[in-house]
């Protein structure tokens, strides 16, 4: 999933108030009736690739007899102007949301309840993928992708090193990069200390959360043993980390780093191989990928699954010619060519297939079903991750040093002035 994509679902508490009583936009005379019509989608820049948006507009089109217009739109500054959107009475029809993003939509009234769509459409539908597309126990948008994070490795690295067969449990793996650490004059891996995201994995694979309900309100759980037992996880990756303890992942973007040859692996995104082999277009046949490995062979890694949902405005005039496009967009062809174009994480078994021609999708997936998850899908959460982060503090506080206990209690009250912003 792009950085930005991540980053956009921090805003949080701009929402107002949106009265979700629009049209039902009824269809003249079933799916062949609406030409004609134009619908209008949203997505975000670097959302929607080439081949899948000729596709599915051609498919539309031959469907419905209507057309539809992507207007892509930009990260920064998207939370307040796609809550004034909403809130207005000409909409656009669909829209994509970032999917921790979803219940505070939800929650302002904003979107069309899908959750016939969802039976129609997306009975084999992961879990994981699909949770952060409901609020309340309703289907208030349909996921369209998610991905999480893999090991991208050098493989002539972990060649020089000896290493022949692809470690399957979190002790293989620590002992791979020992070796490589041993025989080679590379770093085995480049984990800065703020990459936070891979924490939210870990915590999953702990069974932590993050906030806890006390009192009638949301309020942090930092101070869960589960959630220091996850950041001592990631102490132990770090210990075979040259990388800064105060930068994030971005800072400077790892694949560049990665790109000039002297770094055995990352913690990454599937897409980031595409940083690097456009910094050094030699990397290309030396890039490789593999599911982060748990603590035994048959669960992996705990991975935080981020990504889209497709919704419907609740104020749109079209919103049966919406669920039509819903349909297309949301397809088995369609997902998957998403799969094979992007490198997303497959979100159903059918797609298993289209991981195989994307490496990165194929190591993503079995983490996906076995260990996916999310961060709280609660609305508040999203103001928690803005800027200045106070995980990111609580991170950086720990390698240094401090009790995970303590470093918690440092964050405690930011974290609690902002879950009581909504």
């Amino acid at each position: 999933m792009k950085r930005g994509l991540i980053a956009a679902t921090a805003a949080a508490g701009m929402l107002v108030s949106v009265a979700a009583c629009g049209s039902s936009g009824k269809s003249n005379s079933g799916a062949d009736g609406f030409k004609g019509q134009k619908l209008t989608v949203w997505v975000m820049s670097g959302s929607n690739p080439e081949q899948w948006t000729k596709q599915v507009s051609d498919q539309f089109k031959k469907k419905t007899g209507a057309t539809v217009e992507f207007k892509v739109q930009q990260w920064n500054g998207i939370q307040q102007k796609l809550s004034t959107a909403l809130s207005e009475d000409t909409p656009p029809d669909v829209v994509e949301i970032g999917n921790t993003q979803t219940a505070a939509y939800a929650k302002a009234g904003a979107l069309v309840d899908l959750g016939d769509l969802k039976k129609e459409i997306g009975a084999d539908w992961n879990d994981a993928f699909n949770k952060a597309a409901m609020a309340d126990g309703k289907q208030y948008a349909l996921p369209w992708f998610a991905g999480n994070r893999v090991v991208m490795y050098n493989k002539k690295i972990w060649a020089q090193a000896g290493i022949t067969k692809l470690p399957t449990t979190r002790a293989e793996l620590f002992h791979d990069f020992d070796t490589i650490k041993q025989k080679t004059e590379a770093d085995p891996l480049y984990l800065p200390g703020q990459n936070w995201y891979f924490l939210d994995g870990l915590t999953i694979g702990t069974g932590a959360q993050l906030v806890k309900r006390e009192s009638g309100k949301w309020v942090s759980n930092f101070a869960d043993p589960k959630v220091a037992k996850a950041m001592d996880i990631y102490k132990q990756y770090m210990a075979f980390s040259s990388a800064p303890k105060n930068k994030d992942e971005a800072t400077p973007q790892q694949a560049e780093v990665f790109a000039k040859g002297k770094t055995g692996a990352l913690i990454a995104m599937g897409y980031e191989a595409a940083t690097a082999i456009k910094a050094n277009p030699k990397i290309k046949e030396d890039i490789g990928f593999f599911t982060i490995p748990g603590e035994n062979a048959a669960k992996p890694e705990g991975v935080f699954l981020g990504g889209s949902n497709f919704a419907v405005a609740g104020m749109s005039k079209n919103q049966e010619l919406a669920k039509e496009f819903l349909k297309v967009a949301l397809s088995k062809d369609n997902d998957a060519q998403m799969v094979k174009e992007s490198g997303w994480t497959p979100k159903s078994p059918a797609l298993a297939g289209a991981a195989k021609d994307n490496p990165a999708a194929a190591a993503a997936a079995p983490a996906a079903e076995k260990s996916g998850g999310t961060t709280p899908l609660i609305p508040q959460w999203a103001a928690v991750e803005n800027v200045p982060n106070p995980i990111k503090n609580y991170m950086t506080a720990v390698l240094n040093g401090k009790a995970p206990t303590d470093a918690a209690k440092d964050i405690e009250s930011e974290i609690n002035s902002r879950l009581a912003k909504q």
